[in-house]
């Protein structure tokens, strides 16, 4: 992240790689130069178990040099190990079990859910590599039968979008018909994941 003479990078936020753009994107455009970013391979949604001490050494390696440490992660299917390991360290995490909360907002995700549970949902990342996270990362190029064992139970596909992008939503689109699903598109920009970064990013700049 890009610095000057006046203001050190005094923040840092440890992500998932899979919103890594957006919290670049975010922090580039409102000039916040007191921040760094590092972050864990996104692929690691499917091997859930590095997650948590990938995280817990990123702490403990970067604590002495910054001054404030965060974390943009949901649970990301650690089975509470993440909050776990934030909890001894004291470090704070993004609120929310994973990004399509945060992305679309806590309060509209629960009723989203609780309206159908049987939603797939993608966000920008997830539309624009859906072939090698979802197609080839299930195996579903190889073994086309387990395609109905795995999305038997889902009934729409709904497409979180950060940006506007006529392409994304193609893709997303395309996804959708190839799962079987209906598709819906809701455009919510960066939700509790833009505020959340304000609020601490703020604070920092205040000590």
């Amino acid at each position: 992240m890009r610095t000057d003479c006046a203001t050190r990078p005094n923040t840092l936020f440890i992500a998932c790689g899979a919103i890594a753009k957006e919290v670049a994107y975010l922090a580039q455009v409102n000039e916040w130069y007191n921040v760094q970013i590092t972050c864990l391979p996104a692929s690691w949604h499917n091997t859930p178990k590095k997650i948590a001490p990938a995280i817990k050494s990123k702490i403990q390696k970067f604590r002495k040099i910054y001054d404030k440490i965060y974390v943009l992660y949901g649970d990301c299917g650690t089975g509470g190990e993440l909050d776990e390991v934030l909890e001894k360290e004291e470090i704070e995490r993004i609120s929310g079990p994973h990004c399509y909360e945060f992305f679309m907002g806590r309060d509209e995700f629960l009723e989203t859910h609780c309206a159908e549970p049987g939603c797939f949902y993608l966000t920008d990342y997830l539309a624009r590599h859906f072939d090698r996270l979802v197609i080839k990362g299930l195996g579903l190029d190889k073994y086309p039968i387990l395609l109905e064992d795995y999305f038997k139970h889902y009934k729409k596909l709904i497409y979180i979008a950060q940006t506007n992008d006529l392409n994304l939503q193609k893709k997303a689109e395309k996804a959708a018909n190839y799962l079987g699903l209906s598709y819906e598109y809701r455009f919510r920009g960066y939700g509790d994941l833009g505020a959340f970064l304000e609020s601490k990013i703020k604070s920092g700049l205040e000590n």
